[in-house]
């Protein structure tokens, strides 16, 4: 008698395409309930340094400074540097929850694994973790934008526009960060995304200067960071300007967004085994 063997089904890619459901929410939903317990610290933490900046530099270097010009417009120093660091400090608030808290709900204490025993899969964990860190980028900004707002340093309707952009480029950072949480095997990893990406973008993406300060070479690269694209989204917009070639910067930051989404949820279920 010829023994019939099941062929074992084939091994799925890493790589297909993301597997969603609207279970996404109830893990969102668990962070937010979580982090109410130290919302106010939390927010405290990650206002404190953008307005010591803000401070520190727009009105103390401001006073040195003077004006800046910006496309032919000559702007004062604080509403060159508040619109810059407006855009980094929604990329430092996705990046560290991302990173820092993400890994330890995925490695330290193991929520993930004891999510993943309801029915709700991996990738709805991952979703749910990426639109987490986006959201609390979205306090942070909010939060600066009405102390921006107090201290008179824009007034423009088209703020609420910003603020939109401001809100994709958390979700863009927060996709960037995750990569690194699926790569990382504890909390010292994450110096290498913060010395090798996170601070040369902060100087180079016209946070501080103009990118006409630098060399031709550096600013053909710097023009392509993701950082860069939202300060060129953002800042005409507190100047109460509409921004050159929006579509170009727009598609920018969708491409490393979608792109850096499936490389995390790639290397996610690799971790995983999923």
């Amino acid at each position: 008698m010829s023994a019939v063997i099941d062929a074992a089904p084939p091994a799925r890619s890493v790589w297909r395409p993301p597997e969603l459901s609207m279970r996404w929410w109830p893990v969102f939903l668990r962070n937010l309930l979580v982090w109410r317990k130290l919302a106010i610290p939390s927010l405290i933490g990650n206002i404190a340094e953008p307005l010591i900046w803000l401070v520190a530099f727009g009105y103390g270097m401001g006073a040195l400074v003077g004006q800046v010009e910006v496309e032919g417009t000559r702007i004062p120093y604080i509403l060159f540097l508040a619109s810059g660091s407006i855009c980094m400090s929604a990329m430092n608030a996705a990046s560290f929850e991302a990173l820092y808290s993400a890994f330890s709900r995925m490695h330290v204490q193991k929520t993930w694994d004891g999510i993943m025993n309801a029915p709700v899969g991996l990738d709805d964990v991952v979703l749910a973790e990426m639109l987490w860190a986006g959201f609390k980028a979205i306090f942070t900004t909010t939060a600066i934008l009405f102390v921006m707002l107090s201290l008179g340093i824009s007034h423009t309707p088209k703020l609420v526009i910003a603020w939109l952009v401001l809100v994709g480029c958390g979700i863009t950072f927060s996709c960037i960060a995750l990569i690194f949480n699926a790569l990382a095997k504890g909390y010292d990893f994450f110096t290498y995304y913060f010395t090798l990406f996170m601070t040369p973008m902060m100087f180079l993406s016209g946070v501080f200067f103009p990118l006409d300060q630098l060399p031709g070479v550096v600013r053909a690269v710097a023009a392509w960071l993701p950082l860069t694209n939202a300060v060129m989204l953002v800042r005409p917009l507190f100047m109460d300007q509409w921004p050159d070639d929006w579509l170009r910067h727009a598609v920018v930051l969708v491409a490393y967004t979608v792109a850096a989404y499936w490389i995390a949820l790639g290397l996610t279920r690799k971790r995983f085994k999923a």
